[in-house]
């Protein structure tokens, strides 16, 4: 049986959306690119995303990995979407160590900075306004619309009760 869940307001952008939102990074710059597709594509949390460094990247059975420090301080390892690998390895270039995401003046991306670099993409892109955590719902939406069980899509996005990962599976 599923949990019990009121409704949620939380609204994503719909895969065309997310595509245009993507592509439209893409354009802007490494870092925008890299930024976008680690929240919409791997579904990180803007702080988790904000707090990867390069030494973090590694590689476990042929997959590309990242290792992260989620929700509650709880270290994890996720794999990155193939797309997610390369735009984050032309984003660091050939830098060895240090921040992954890093604001023009080369110092880390904040929380702030990255909420004005989505919105001015979702802007650019003709989308209204779009923040980082609805690229996290567009992330379990597209693994709802591919019939993702439910705690693949848990531990994917790593949520600890299924009450918050439920509302992904309705019909937006």
């Amino acid at each position: 049986r599923r949990p019990r869940v009121h409704p949620s307001t939380a609204r994503g952008l719909d895969r065309s959306e997310l595509g245009v939102f993507l592509f439209t990074a893409e354009r802007y710059d490494r870092d925008h690119a890299a930024l976008a597709v680690l929240l919409g594509l791997n579904g990180l949390r803007v702080s988790e995303a904000c707090s990867t460094n390069i030494e973090d990247l590694g590689l476990e059975r042929g997959h590309r990995t990242l290792q992260i420090i989620g929700k509650g301080n709880k270290p994890a390892v996720i794999p990155l979407v193939p797309r997610t690998a390369r735009t984050i390895d032309l984003a660091i270039g050939d830098r060895h160590d240090g921040p992954i995401l890093r604001r023009r003046d080369g110092q880390r991306l904040d929380r702030r900075t990255a909420h004005r670099w989505v919105a001015s993409i979702g802007k650019r892109a003709g989308l209204d306004s779009v923040h980082p955590h609805m690229l996290r719902h567009s992330c379990g939406y597209y693994l709802a619309d591919r019939g993702t069980d439910l705690r693949t899509m848990q531990d994917y996005l790593g949520h600890r009760d299924p009450r918050h990962t439920v509302h992904y599976t309705r019909v937006a």
